[in-house]
C-alpha cells in the first residue's frame, strides 16, 4: 500500500523553518575571526537536515539550492576554506531565499527562478572565486537589470524608468505602512505618474476604512538603480504583491563585460525590448485583485494550519489533573447513587474538590498556549544586522528575558507592533558613530529588548541609549500641524504621546526604514486592541524606553461582576483601584462637561453606566445612594456609578466583534453561570464615551 507523504509535509516545513531560524542565528553570532567548529557543525546540520527531507518529498528546487550552500558550509567545517564576512552575507541571503522557497510550496505558490538563480550565482561565485569582492543579493532583479543590456544591434540599453504594478493586501494599513508616502518617496526619484484601480473598492456600508481595497499602476521617469525602487517597497514585500519592469533606450555599442560602461548618447531614440515588452504588458492587463486574493487564501491556509509544540511535562500534568477529576467525579457519583442528609458534608466537600481541581485543569491546559516571547524575539537580531549595516552604525542589541512565557495568540499579535517600535530605535534612536563620539558616548549603540512578567501582565520594553526625545521639537511639531494650540499646556507624558498621533512625524526626511510617527498611531493602536498599553520614558542625549503592557492570556480573565438595573457586566480585576460610597459635599457638577467627585486632593470623572447604555430599571440615579468603582485604564482614572458589587469569577472572553460588531465601551462578552450574557467593559473606552 502507497504511503500519502503529504500527512509529513507540515512537521517538515515546520522543523525546516526551525532549522532556518537556527542557521540564521549561528551566523549573526558568527565571529569572523575565531570561528567555533560547533557553531559551524549546527549550521551545517540544519542545512543537510532542510536537504535530505526536501529531496524526501520530492521538492528537488529545494534540495538543489541546499546542496551548493552545504558544499560551501562543508569546505568552512573541514578548514578549506576561511570564513569571511563577504561568504557569511552570501549565507545569510541564501537562508532568506529558502525561507521563501518553502513558504511558496507550502501554500501552493510558484518558486520566484529569479530570485533563487540570483542566490545561486552568488553561492556559485563564492564558492569558485573566493578571492574575488562578492555581493550578497538582497532582493531578486530581473536579469536585463542585473547586468549590461544590449539590443540585438549591440547596443547598451539604458534605464529610462519604472513600470511598477503595486496591489497592497487587505490588512497593510494596519501594518502602519502608507502608500502616499511610498509614492511620495517614488516622486523624489524622479516625474511619477499614478493610475489607481477602483475595481476592489466595496460598496460605503461594506467599507472598512482600515482595509486597503485600492491597487495602483505607477510610472517612474529617470535612470533609477533597482536598488533605490526595492529600498521604498522593502518592508512592505509581505504585504502587497509587487511586479516591477524597467524601460530602455540605446547608448551606444555595448562595451566588454570588462570594461566600465560609459554615460553614452543622450538623443539616442527609445528601442524596445522585447522581453520587457512583454513583461510591462503582463503588468499592464494583470487584473488587480486576482494575484492578491491568491496570495491572501495562501497566507490564510498557512495560518489555519498552523501549531506549537508543547513540553512534555506539560502534558503529564495535564493527565494528572484529568486523573484527580475522574476520581472526583467518581466519588460524587457514587455518593449521589446512596445520598441520605447526614452525607451532606462529604458533598460538599466533594464538590469543593470538583472546583478545585475544575480550576486547576483549566490553568494546565492554559498553560500549554504559553509560549516563550522568543518566538518573536528571534527575529530582531538579524533586523538589526541588515539595519546598522544599511545605515552604517554600530549597534548591539540585547535580548533579556526571552524564556518569558506569554499566550499563542498574543505572541502572534505582538510581532508588528514590536517590529515598528525596534525599527524606530534602530533607526532614529541610536546616531552614527561620530556622533556618539562627539557627545561623550561609546561609538556602539544598546538597544534592548526586554520581557518581563509584573502582576497579571508581560511587560516588553524597547530601551536605546540614543537621543532620546526633545519636547520642545514634538511641541513645536504639533503646532505647527494643527494639532494642539499654541497655548495648551501638556504634560511630559502628553507631549511624549503626540507621536502616537496618526501622521505625526519629527523626522527631518523620510526614510525606507522608518520615521518617529510614521505607523505608530497603528502600533497602539494594535496594543489597545490586545487589551494593553503602551507608555513612553525618555530623556534628552540619554535614550528612550518604550514600555508595552499586556495581558497574559486573551482567553480568561479575573473578573468584578456588577449589577446596573437588571443587566450584569464585567469588570477586569486588574483595572479596578477600590469601590467607595460618597457624600454630596464631595460632588462637583461641571456645566455640560458633566459631575466629578473629590477623592484624595484629585477630581475624578463620574461614568454613569445606565446612562451610558441606556439601561432601564436602575435601583437609583442618586449619586450619594449607588456605588462608585474607582478604576484606572490608560494611565487615566475615573469612578464608575452602579448599583451594586456581585463577586468575583474568572470568565470566558469570547469576540462580540466576530460575532456582532465592535461597541465602543466594551472589550468582549461571556457567558455566566446561569447561560446569561454578560459583557465585558473596556475602561478607556468608557472614559472615551463619557467625554463625548
Amino acid at each position: 500500500m502507497a504511503i500519502d507523504m503529504a500527512q509529513f509535509h507540515q512537521v517538515f516545513f515546520e522543523e525546516s523553518f526551525e532549522g532556518l531560524d537556527a542557521m540564521e542565528s549561528g551566523l549573526l553570532h558568527m565571529d569572523i575571526g575565531d570561528v567555533d567548529a560547533e557553531d559551524i557543525n549546527t549550521i551545517f546540520r540544519a542545512a543537510h537536515s532542510i536537504k535530505g527531507g526536501s529531496g524526501t518529498f520530492g521538492f528537488t528546487a529545494v534540495s538543489d539550492f541546499t546542496h551548493v550552500m552545504e558544499t560551501l558550509l562543508d569546505e568552512m567545517r573541514d578548514g578549506r576554506r576561511k570564513v569571511t564576512q563577504p561568504a557569511v552575507d552570501v549565507l545569510l541571503g541564501s537562508v532568506d531565499c529558502l525561507r521563501d522557497m518553502l513558504q511558496s510550496i507550502r501554500d501552493g505558490a510558484e518558486i520566484d527562478q529569479a530570485t533563487v538563480s540570483a542566490h545561486k550565482l552568488a553561492l556559485d561565485n563564492e564558492l569558485h572565486n573566493p578571492g574575488a569582492e562578492t555581493k550578497p543579493v538582497a532582493v531578486a532583479e530581473p536579469s536585463s537589470a542585473r547586468q549590461a543590456v544590449s539590443n540585438d544591434a549591440g547596443e547598451a540599453l539604458e534605464i529610462t524608468g519604472w513600470m511598477i504594478a503595486f496591489s497592497p493586501h487587505l490588512h497593510l494599513l494596519k501594518t502602519g505602512n502608507e502608500p502616499v508616502r511610498m509614492f511620495r518617496e517614488l516622486a523624489a526619484l524622479g516625474e511619477l505618474t499614478t493610475t489607481v484601480d477602483l475595481q476592489g473598492l466595496p460598496s460605503l456600508y461594506d467599507l472598512d476604512p482600515e482595509e486597503c481595497h485600492l491597487s495602483w499602476k505607477l510610472q517612474v521617469a529617470g535612470n533609477i538603480p533597482a536598488g533605490e525602487i526595492d529600498e521604498i517597497f522593502d518592508w512592505v514585500e509581505d504585504d502587497c504583491d509587487l511586479a516591477k519592469q524597467p524601460s530602455y533606450r540605446a547608448n551606444r555599442p555595448a562595451a566588454p563585460a570588462q570594461e566600465k560602461h560609459g554615460t553614452g548618447s543622450a538623443s539616442a531614440d527609445a528601442v524596445p525590448v522585447t522581453q520587457s515588452a512583454e513583461n510591462a504588458a503582463e503588468i499592464e492587463n494583470q487584473p488587480a485583485d486576482a494575484k492578491p486574493a491568491k496570495k491572501e487564501d495562501a497566507k490564510a491556509a498557512g495560518k489555519g494550519s498552523s501549531s506549537i509544540r508543547v513540553d512534555t511535562a506539560k502534558i503529564d500534568t495535564l493527565i494528572n489533573m484529568v486523573g484527580e477529576l475522574v476520581i472526583t467525579q467518581s466519588m460524587l457519583s457514587l455518593l449521589g447513587d446512596h445520598f441520605e442528609m447526614n452525607k451532606l458534608d462529604q458533598l460538599k466537600n466533594g464538590l469543593s474538590q470538583l472546583e478545585r481541581h475544575t480550576r486547576e485543569l483549566q490553568e494546565s491546559v492554559m498553560n500549554i498556549r504559553m509560549l516563550p516571547i522568543s518566538f518573536v524575539f528571534s527575529r530582531f537580531p538579524r533586523l538589526a544586522h541588515d539595519i546598522s549595516a544599511k545605515l552604517g552604525k554600530k549597534i548591539e542589541l540585547k535580548l533579556v528575558g526571552e524564556n518569558t512565557e506569554v499566550d499563542k495568540t498574543v505572541v502572534e499579535l505582538l510581532s508588528d507592533p514590536l517590529v515598528h517600535l525596534v525599527r524606530n530605535s534602530l533607526d532614529h534612536g541610536i546616531e552614527l558613530p561620530e556622533v556618539r563620539v562627539a557627545a561623550g558616548k561609546p561609538e556602539t549603540g544598546t538597544v534592548t529588548l526586554e520581557a518581563y512578567h509584573r502582576g497579571g501582565n508581560i511587560v516588553i520594553e524597547v530601551s536605546d541609549d540614543g537621543k532620546g526625545l526633545d519636547k520642545d521639537k514634538l511641541r513645536a511639531k504639533a503646532i505647527e500641524k494643527g494639532l494642539i494650540d499654541a497655548d495648551a499646556v501638556l504634560t511630559e507624558k502628553q507631549t511624549y504621546e503626540l507621536i502616537f498621533m496618526p501622521g505625526f512625524s519629527t523626522a527631518e526626511k523620510l526614510t525606507d526604514i522608518s520615521g518617529r510617527g510614521v505607523g505608530m498611531d497603528v502600533v497602539r493602536r494594535n496594543i489597545l486592541a490586545l487589551g494593553g498599553d503602551i507608555e513612553i520614558l525618555s530623556e534628552l542625549g540619554k535614550g528612550s524606553t518604550i514600555a508595552i503592557h499586556l495581558p497574559l492570556t486573551l482567553a480568561i480573565l479575573d473578573g468584578q461582576s456588577i449589577a446596573v438595573g437588571d443587566e450584569t457586566y464585567i469588570l477586569p480585576l486588574g483595572s479596578i483601584i477600590e469601590s467607595l460610597h460618597i457624600k454630596e459635599e464631595r460632588i462637583n457638577r461641571v456645566a455640560g462637561k458633566g459631575e466629578t467627585f473629590l477623592l484624595r486632593g484629585q477630581y475624578l470623572p463620574i461614568v454613569r453606566i445606565h446612562e451610558i447604555f441606556k439601561v432601564p430599571g436602575a435601583k437609583t440615579t442618586k449619586l450619594t445612594e449607588g456605588l462608585i468603582v474607582v478604576v484606572e485604564g490608560q494611565g487615566v482614572r475615573c469612578g464608575l456609578f452602579v448599583d451594586d458589587l456581585l463577586g468575583q469569577q474568572q470568565v470566558v472572553i469570547k469576540s462580540l466583534e466576530a460575532n456582532y460588531r465592535r461597541i465602543e465601551g466594551v472589550s468582549g462578552a461571556t457567558i455566566l453561570g446561569d447561560g446569561s450574557v454578560a459583557l465585558i467593559l473596556d475602561i478607556p473606552g468608557l472614559v472615551r464615551l463619557a467625554n463625548q
